[in-house]
This record gives structure tokens, sequence and C-alpha cells, in this order.
């Protein structure tokens, strides 16, 4: 990981967005996510919780007020100034965004091999952490011949397997089964004390309940803080 920054890992000061002359889908933001803190973002269906994922991985602007990452102003920098930092955040993209002509070993090992990693210095820690998803067989696979259940194991592992400072997760145990949702929020948690901050947008009442981790909840097209839900 690249060294911790002083401040909050995403800032956001009176953010509001708005598709096109629709009405704002995110009203007055105001949110500081500090440094190896883990958060549940949840809201109903259309609530914005996608688009607020989006703001934060530089996939949109805001339509008004401040977006902050790792202690700069995002909306002050050029496409080449937001390469690097896009490099220091993990997504976990609702639709996957597999590259069907790459197995699965190629996918997972995708961020490693863009950083400019030799395959001979991940290989083994690649493997490993497919392995630890279910897919310790399925390595040489094409993502069209995985199952939905597979293809989400497999964009997970590709999200975490540089260990990011930001990990930012868009419904990312909605297509496997209760267990395996279970074994992902494990290796999530185990990401957040190695460093990383976490940020989970879930529908999942009781995988939110059992993490016993603070709760971001949308309704409206603003943000509130609902605390610590269940746990131990």
């Amino acid at each position: 990981m690249t060294p911790a920054v002083e401040g909050p890992v995403v800032r956001l000061d009176g953010v509001g967005l708005r598709y096109g002359r629709a009405p704002e889908v995110l009203r007055d933001l105001n949110l500081a996510l500090e440094p190896g803190s883990f958060h549940f973002l949840t809201g109903a269906s259309g609530a914005g919780k996608t688009s607020l994922l989006k703001l934060m991985q530089l996939a949109l602007r805001p339509t008004r007020g401040l977006v902050g990452l790792f202690g700069e102003d995002v909306s002050r920098l050029g496409r080449a100034d937001l390469a690097p930092i896009r490099r220091r955040i993990g997504v976990v993209f609702h639709d996957k965004r597999l590259l069907d002509h790459l197995n699965a070993f190629d996918n997972a090992a995708l961020p490693l091999r863009l950083a400019g990693r030799k395959p001979a210095d991940y290989h083994g820690d690649v493997a490993e952490l497919l392995r630890w998803v279910g897919l310790g067989d399925r390595m040489d696979a094409l993502p069209p011949a995985l199952s939905g259940g597979e293809q989400q194991r497999l964009a997970i592992a590709r999200a975490v397997v540089n260990q990011p400072e930001l990990l930012l997760a868009d419904e990312p145990t909605g297509d496997v089964d209760h267990p395996m949702a279970l074994r992902i929020l494990r290796l999530f948690v185990e990401l957040n004390r190695m460093g990383t901050t976490v940020l989970i947008a879930s529908h999942d009442e009781d995988l939110v309940a059992r993490s016993g981790r603070p709760v971001l909840h949308l309704e409206d097209g603003r943000l509130t803080l609902r605390g610590k839900v269940g746990g131990p």
C-alpha cells in the first residue's frame, strides 16, 4: 500500500449529483471516512447507493460540492492525475466487469499486472486468494464458463488482490449463498485489519447485522449515520 495520508480517505462536502435536468439524486452530502474505517451503505433500490460509490471511485463528478480522496480535491485534477489515485482503490462492481478473454487467474491478477508486478512475484498469492474464495479449481476457466456466484467471487478477488487503501463494494454478496457471504465478509474484515478503508453497499440485512459495523443510510438523496447494527 501507499503510505497513509493525514485526514479522511474520503471526504464529501456539500455534494449534490443530478443526471441531466432531472432532480438531484444525491443532495447535500457531507461525509468523512477515516483511514481504517469500515462502514456499510444501505438504502432502498434507487436511493443512490451506486451513484455515491461511482463518485468515490471517480467514475462520476459531482454536480456541486467537493469530493476529496486521500487528501486531494479530485474535482481539480486532470485525467492523468486521477490514474494513480484510482490505483489506490479496489472496486467490486455490481455488474462485475470481468474480461471474458482472460481466464479467472488473469482476471484476478490484472491489478498487479497493471502495476508492473512480475507474474513470478505474485502467482502464489493470487492462487491462494482464488482458493480462499472457492475458485481454486477454476483458475483456468473463462468468465462465461463461470456461474454468477463464481463470477462474483472472482470480481471480489480482483478488487482485493493488491490490498487497496480504499475498497468500495456494490452488493458484493448478491449472487452467493449465505455461507460464502459470511466468508467474504471475513475477507473484508481481514483486509480492514490490515489498514484498508472499507465501504460496502448491501441489501443483506443479516450480513449488516452480523458485521456489527456502522451503517450509512441513503434516503431521499440524503445520508445519515445509523451507528452499529447488531454484531457481537
